[in-house]
């Protein structure tokens, strides 16, 4: 028995619209919409030439239902600007992660969740209790990904493709998930982390996550987490200069731009010297690049941990990809392109009862 809404998941994973699909498929449009409604099944033929077109094996579309994450749970960044396709590819693609990080979590026993939520307070204090809770003191953070998957947050990658669709965030039954872009610098991947950390402590399972005002509480959230006032006004003298910024951003690990932005809301920088501060840097590139920057970005510990275990047991990628009923490169674009190849073992993995799961941690 083929499941409907499978159907429509892959759909819309590949960016495509009924329309598209019924294409190449060579079916008529009500016919597909027929198959995704569950009013009538696809043939077997026509089933076959779906999961070619979509590049996801037949028994995919023969796993249990699957519901696709709701739009207004998810924290998508200038969502009225974000066309529906790569929107919805974007969904898709969480969806099927939250089915990866199902069987982890069912083989082992993942870090607790200690995320609280602070949506009364500012963006500012909440950043300064988050720390307090988190005994991080003023020091900057070395890695943003692994602090927060040690506090429970689940952290994917988004598929390359995904170039219009920045990082966004949500709460899945009482677990945070946040989904990162691989495409830009690692500067601005940490403070991508942090704004999907202030959306998550802001605003909650209960709050709505979008909206101009949402973004800015994200944004303020960021930045006072990564750089902290203390910390700041204790190492950065009163106007620098553009060179002293570039140099100073290399503590926090930070854009010189968000460094600036924060150096012109801290005091340290008039509205004059934040204006021509801006203009200079952008002329040496800071604006659309990160020169001098970090040598590669930051990824996940913990996923990273998972599959070098597995791959200790003999499963590789290709092994929990079929398990999962997808490709290994669709199971790979989810987990920041890690692959790992299967050492000498049986080739099967029975997995553990839940009281034996291993724990696993990840070093901040």
């Amino acid at each position: 028995m083929v499941t409907s809404t499978r159907i429509a998941i892959a759909r819309k994973r590949r960016g495509l619209t009924l329309a598209d699909l019924s294409g190449r498929v060579g079916v008529s449009l009500q016919s597909l919409s027929n198959y995704e409604t569950g009013r009538t099944d696809p043939t077997t033929e026509t089933l076959a030439k779906i999961s070619a077109e979509l590049d996801f094996p037949e028994n995919f579309f023969r796993k249990p239902d699957i519901e696709l994450l709701p739009l207004e749970a998810v924290s998508f960044r200038a969502r009225s600007k974000l066309a529906a396709a790569p929107r919805d590819a974007a969904l898709a693609a969480s969806t099927l992660a939250l089915e990866l990080n199902e069987w982890i979590e069912y083989r082992y026993k993942l870090p607790s969740t200690q995320v609280p939520t602070l949506g009364r307070l500012s963006p500012e204090s909440a950043a300064d209790v988050l720390r307090a809770r988190w005994n991080l003191g003023n020091a900057p953070i070395s890695n943003m990904v692994h602090l927060v998957e040690s506090r429970g947050v689940r952290v994917f990658s988004l598929p390359p493709e995904f170039a219009d669709v920045d990082a966004f965030s949500f709460w899945r039954n009482g677990t945070p998930f946040i989904f990162l872009s691989t495409l830009k610098s690692p500067e601005r991947g940490r403070f991508d982390v942090a704004h999907e950390l202030g959306h998550l402590v802001l605003h909650g399972e209960e709050r709505g996550l979008y909206g101009p005002a949402a973004e800015k509480e994200a944004n303020s959230f960021a930045s006072a987490f990564l750089m902290p006032e203390d910390s700041v006004m204790s190492l950065i003298p009163k106007s620098p200069l553009p060179s002293q910024i570039v140099e100073a951003k290399r503590i926090w690990k930070v854009a010189a731009m968000a460094l600036t932005y924060r150096l012109h809301d801290l005091g340290l920088l008039s509205d004059w010297h934040y204006r021509k501060a801006c203009v200079e840097l952008s002329k040496r590139g800071y604006r659309s690049s990160e020169p001098r920057g970090m040598p590669s970005r930051e990824n996940s510990q913990l996923l990273e941990k998972v599959f070098n275990m597995a791959q200790g047991k003999g499963i590789s990628t290709r092994h929990v990809a079929d398990e999962l009923k997808v490709s290994t490169q669709e199971l790979s674009s989810w987990i920041f392109g890690l692959v790992v190849t299967v050492r000498t073992g049986t080739g099967r993995w029975e997995p553990p009862v839940a009281a034996s799961r291993p724990r696993l941690s990840v070093v901040r």
